[in-house]
Formats: C-alpha cells, structure tokens, sequence
C-alpha cells in the first residue's frame, strides 16, 4: 500500500502541474479553458463513453474537476483537438477565444506551458534534495570486499570480490551507476583489479542485452560484505531461533558462505526446508536449526550500512543549484540514449515498463528523499517523453507549430485532427505493451 501511495501521490503531483503549465500559458493569452481536469471524466481514449466526474465545479469560463479514470488528466482548451476529439473544431470558423486564432508563437509557448512545468520542476525537486540531503554515491575504491556478482555478470567474466577501476578506460566513481553506463553508453570494457593483477573483461552486445534484461530482477553487480544480522523481521522464522543480532553466518549445512550474496544464493536452494546455520558469536561458533520459508528467506536484515561505504556529499545554497542543473541535464541525456537503446540493443523493447515497473521502484516504507528524487526524476521522464514529435502527445502540436512557423503556413486544423487519432491509437497502443511487462517479465 505504501508503494501505491508514493506512485498516485507522485503521479497526481507531476500530472496536475504538467496540465497547469498549459492552464498558465492558454490564460495568459486569453483563451477559453473549458476544462481541467485531473484524471479522465470518460473512458479514455474513448470520449463519448461513461461521461461522469466524482467532483466539479465552475468558476467563470473553466470547469474544474475530478475524473472516475484513475489515469493522467487533461486541460480543453477551446480551439484545440484534444483528447475529446471534437469534430466541430474542424467545421466552424476559429474564434478570438479559441487556440487555433492566435498566434503561433503563443500556440507554441501553451503547447509547451506542460514541459517548461515538468523541467522546472525536476530541477527544483533536485535543488532541494541536494540542499537538504546532499548527493549519496558508493565509491568503488573504498569497497573493503570488492563487488558481488550475479550470473550475468559472472558470465561476463567478472567474479566476486573483484575491485571495479574503469569503464571503457574512464574511472568509474559510483557502483550504482555502471550498469547504466554500460548499457546507455554501449561500453566495451571493464578494467577490474583482481589478485593484485588488472584484468580487462570485454563487452559484448548479448552482454548488454542480458544486463538489461536482468535488471529488473538483478541488480548486475553490488556491495560484497559478510553475512551479519542486524535485525529481525517481526514473525520471521530467525526470530524465533538462537539468533541474536550481531551473529555472523558463515555456513549453511556445512556449506561456506562467508558473504550475505553467497548466503543468499545458497539459502534459495532450500526454499521451504529447514537448514542448519553455523554462525559465529563473540568468538564461539554454533549452530542454530531454522526454517525457510516458500520465498527463500529465513527472515533477517543484514547489517549491510556497516559495510556499505556511503559518501554524502553536501552542497552551498548555489552549490545545490548548480549541482541540480548538472544531474538534471544528465538525465535528459540518459533518456535521449534509453530511447536510442530501444531500437539498437537485442530485445531492448521487451523491458519497456509501466506502472507496475514504476511501483516496483517504489520503497517498502515511505523515505521522503527518495520519494522527492524518484518525483524529480519522473518529472524530466514526462517533459523528455511529451516532447517527442508523436501527434497527440505535445511534441506533435509543437511540430506542427514549428512547421507553420517555418514555412509560413498553417497546417490545417483537418490535417492535425486525423493525425492526432493516428497518434492516439500508436500511444494507447504503446502505453498496453508498456503495462503489460509484468507479463513478458
């Protein structure tokens, strides 16, 4: 439940500001908003369909309200084919109060009102975040056990307790981010320092397109540390057993497991068994029986922030600003690669997600850091995505703007009315195939 608050309370913030952008502009310059909306009074895309809103009112030219269909919003601004796709737009004379009358340097800035919003904001959400939290990374080079590796990444050649030095020769300062590097930038090798030795690990294009595909269930690679208790799930089977906080596990029926990911791995064999655990406490070393249950947990928390190196970096008030144009920036290019990644790595298509992929992002419990930069990160998602040039979405109106504008000539109102249903049934058709991952995953 605290995951689907934290995506609503996200979505409805970003979506209700993004259609204000538009609400701003079109007041401005004195058209008529018929509409605003947050989520659809109508089965969308279909208009003519159940037509009802759980709450509305009018104040002077513009009916405010809240919708039945749990999914985006909208403002009608009159003179404009929208999702309402009124045919009479096309048949009647534009009016002074209507979009389609004005100029197109106005119509350009209301069509853009939602993305200048979503931008602003993403860089406002992170200059706060940096100004009251600072910037969190794990450094490589301060990994006292090296790295843990899942299989995609054993398979790629990299082993367990390996120490990361580069990326395609440039030094890699975050562990959270060579994944992505890796695949947002095609890379095609890692320098690892194994036994004192450097060893360079070729990348292959099947590599990239197995990290991709794993990663939502694997995280590649991550921190390796001793398998420590630091807390018990309350109703876990640990707790009921001879386990005591600070106990260090190092075997499961005799079998070593000296690390947390090598106890991990070894625990999910025995789904639903009961298992022994050597564990060492002070300086005596016992063994406890417990239970796994179904899922393959025995149901403690590691004491991996003792182990895990965390760096905070903490900004001035303009340091914090600078900082958020900077992340902001990269963002936008990582989405502009993300999208080049879709049509140029293997089966990269097939780990498109939706909400559900959203919500699984989400944390067990509510962390206001996190939730503000997942917000601020969404925000540059949804300017990056409604500015591609796809009618329907924003970046179609601006096309067709930026077409009138260069060549001197409106494009019809007809013309925009049947490629926004073109573009509506591409949209609704993509947005099916991104929410149904669940199933290709």
């Amino acid at each position: 439940m605290i995951k689907f608050l934290q995506l609503f309370l996200s979505l409805t913030i970003l979506i209700t500001l993004h259609e204000f952008g538009h609400f701003f502009f079109a007041k401005k310059f004195k058209c008529r908003v018929e509409k605003f909306y947050l989520f659809f009074d109508f089965l969308f895309p279909f208009a003519g369909l159940l037509n009802f809103s759980l709450f509305k009112k009018k104040i002077g030219d513009t009916e405010y309200g809240l919708g039945w269909f749990p999914f985006g919003g909208y403002v009608q601004i009159a003179g404009m084919v929208d999702e309402q796709m009124d045919k009479s737009i096309i048949e009647s004379e534009p009016q002074p109060w209507e979009l389609r009358s004005k100029p197109a340097w106005q119509r350009l800035l209301v069509m853009m009102g939602g993305i200048i919003v979503n931008v602003i904001l993403g860089l406002l959400i992170f200059w706060m975040v940096l100004l009251v939290w600072g910037k969190e990374t794990v450094p490589v080079n301060k990994l006292q056990y090296g790295i843990a590796v899942d299989s995609t990444a054993y398979k790629m050649g990299l082993r367990d307790g390996d120490q990361l030095l580069s990326v395609d020769k440039k030094p890699v300062n975050s562990l959270l981010k060579v994944p992505v590097i890796i695949v947002m930038n095609k890379a095609r090798e890692l320098e690892v320092k194994r036994n004192g030795q450097n060893v360079t690990i070729p990348i292959s294009e099947e590599n990239i397109s197995q990290i991709l595909k794993n990663l939502k269930h694997s995280p590649f690679i991550s921190v390796r540390f001793p398998c420590e208790i630091d807390s018990f799930i309350p109703n876990g089977n640990a707790i009921k057993s001879n386990l005591k906080k600070g106990d260090h596990l190092i075997a499961i029926n005799d079998v070593s497991v000296p690390f947390f990911n090598n106890f991990v791995t070894e625990v999910h064999k025995h789904k639903g068994q009961a298992i022994d655990i050597t564990y060492i406490r002070n300086a005596d070393t016992l063994k406890s029986r417990v239970q796994v249950d179904t899922s393959g947990s025995i149901g403690f928390y590691s004491a991996s922030k003792k182990y895990v190196p965390i760096e905070t970096q903490t900004f001035s008030f303009f340091g914090a600003l600078g900082q958020s144009f900077k992340d902001g920036w990269e963002n936008i290019v990582m989405q502009v690669k993300q999208f080049a990644v879709i049509f140029t790595v293997k089966d990269a298509h097939q780990q498109v997600g939706g909400f559900y992929s959203m919500y699984k992002q989400m944390n067990d419990t509510w962390i206001w850091r996190d939730f503000w930069m997942f917000t601020g990160f969404l925000s540059l998602v949804l300017a990056f995505m409604n500015f591609l040039p796809i009618p329907m979405l924003d970046g179609g109106y601006i096309l067709f703007i930026l077409i009138e504008m260069i060549s001197g000539r409106k494009v019809p109102d007809k013309v925009i009315y049947y490629a926004n249903y073109v573009g509506l049934f591409l949209i609704l058709g993509l947005m099916i195939y991104a929410n149904t991952d669940f199933l290709r995953n």
